[in-house]
């Protein structure tokens, strides 16, 4: 009786331990497929000698805090400029616009390095290159448009809300203290005066007038201004050639076979991995919206 007991012990411990050494082998193999796919995500492209015509994808909107922003399209604009096999550097668009600030750093940027390496600039439009998108495009050497594409949109707004007239039929009494007699200026919550008003515009007016410049210099005597090419209308891509807002119709393949004469495309664009893909999904989403619905506004080019 007493060996039995003690075989079925020992066999109860050899099947616990191979349990326990089957869910370490699994939990260990989930670890290694993270991380190779974590990896696969942000290793960038090696540098290849044999030539090619590098991509750079500019999709969404442009903003600190969105996939496109200026610093991953910066770290792949240098990387693709670096490299001794790149021809040529392709701006693929499909954006609506964004921030000006994150834009007026990538086209910057784009003059910098084109200075520096001598290397082509071409931008490529699928669906979408508005305000802050076509202020970055603006900085190539060729726009390639489809005939239905949307370009243009070169204006500025300054969106927000007032809920003043909510909270006098809710009854509520706005408190608010400041040190400085427009501190409180764009505040949801509180009447908008007719100075605030107009200093709002002379922002709005000046970095129109940012936007305006940098597009001329980028399309330069190609440019066919007309009372409406700065208003803020956004045009077809046929419409955008006749107007010089673009150069010509042509795809990402086109360009890459036709112009850049290097059909090898190497993608440079930087894109989030899954653990900043996931944090950005189910953190604090709930608390982003109800911030985004309350604070004041800047300008953005949409």
């Amino acid at each position: 009786m007493l060996e039995k007991l003690a075989l079925a012990a020992l066999q109860e411990q050899r099947a616990a331990r191979r349990w326990r050494n089957l869910w370490r082998l699994v939990w260990l193999s989930l670890v290694l497929v993270v991380a190779w796919v974590l990896y696969r995500d942000v290793a960038p492209p090696k540098p290849s000698q044999s030539p090619h015509t590098a991509l750079i994808e500019v999709r969404g909107e442009i903003g600190p805090d969105n996939e496109a922003n200026a610093a991953n399209i910066v770290a792949a604009l240098r990387s693709a400029f670096e490299d001794p096999g790149a021809q040529a550097v392709v701006l693929l668009f499909d954006s609506p616009g964004g921030s000006p600030v994150q834009a007026g750093i990538v086209n910057d940027e784009i003059w910098r390095l084109k200075t520096l390496h001598g290397k082509p600039v071409y931008a490529v439009v699928e669906e979408t290159c508005a305000s802050a998108a076509y202020y970055i495009a603006s900085a190539a050497d060729r726009i390639y448009v489809d005939k239905a594409s949307l370009v243009g949109s070169i204006g500025v707004l300054m969106d927000g809300f007032g809920f003043t007239g909510l909270m006098e039929r809710l009854g509520i009494e706005r408190r608010l203290l400041t040190a400085g007699e427009n501190k409180g200026f764009l505040d949801p919550f509180s009447p908008q005066t007719a100075r605030h008003r107009a200093y709002a515009q002379q922002m709005l007016d000046e970095i129109h007038r940012q936007f305006i410049e940098v597009v001329r210099k980028g399309r330069g005597e190609r440019l066919q201004e007309t009372p409406e090419t700065f208003s803020g209308l956004a045009w077809t891509g046929q419409r955008a050639v006749e107007m010089g807002l673009a150069d010509d119709f042509g795809s990402l393949d086109y360009v890459a076979r036709e112009v850049v004469k290097a059909e090898d495309i190497v993608d440079y664009t930087q894109r989030e991995t899954v653990a900043e893909r996931l944090a950005r999904r189910f953190g604090s989403g709930a608390a982003e919206t109800a911030w985004r619905l309350t604070r004041s506004a800047w300008p953005v080019w949409r």
